[in-house]
């Protein structure tokens, strides 16, 4: 019998630079911090949080986007692994959002039409490769 689920619990990805990721994610997302070390955490707390291994968990609706540092290797979406991350917004968020990493100079696709809907894609300081998808209709 298949394992029964309905939607993803985290995707946590791994970048080189903590503190330059953490400064892409929240200015171009501004998602809510789920999950930090508080820079005071006592030991028992710094334990306690030892799954974050240094890193940040965002809130993003009923799931959850993690940021962890690792030795810098490079992002390749043709090895195995991860592709890309795709995040649904509605048309005129892509739109705006267009607008938004032009100001931020972030470059981008440009917004595409791939028949199911539009997507918009672009990189975080890692090379990752990033979404966003406005379904037709």
């Amino acid at each position: 019998m298949p394992i029964r689920t309905s939607a993803f619990a985290h995707v946590r990805l791994t970048v080189t630079d903590i503190a330059r990721s953490r400064a892409f994610y929240d200015d171009v997302f501004g998602l809510p911090v789920a999950f930090e070390v508080p820079a005071d955490a006592d030991d028992a707390t710094r334990e306690q949080l030892g799954f974050l291994y240094g890193g940040v968990i965002y809130a993003l609706g009923d799931s959850l986007l993690g940021l962890r540092p690792v030795a810098d290797d490079g992002f390749d979406e043709d090895r195995t692994g991860l592709d890309h991350v795709s995040f649904l917004v509605d048309t005129a968020e892509l739109h705006a959002a267009a607008a938004m990493l032009d100001e931020k100079g972030i470059a981008h696709s440009g917004v595409k039409d791939i028949g199911a809907g539009h997507i918009l894609e672009f990189r975080d300081p890692d090379g990752i490769a990033l979404e966003l998808f406005a379904p037709a209709g």
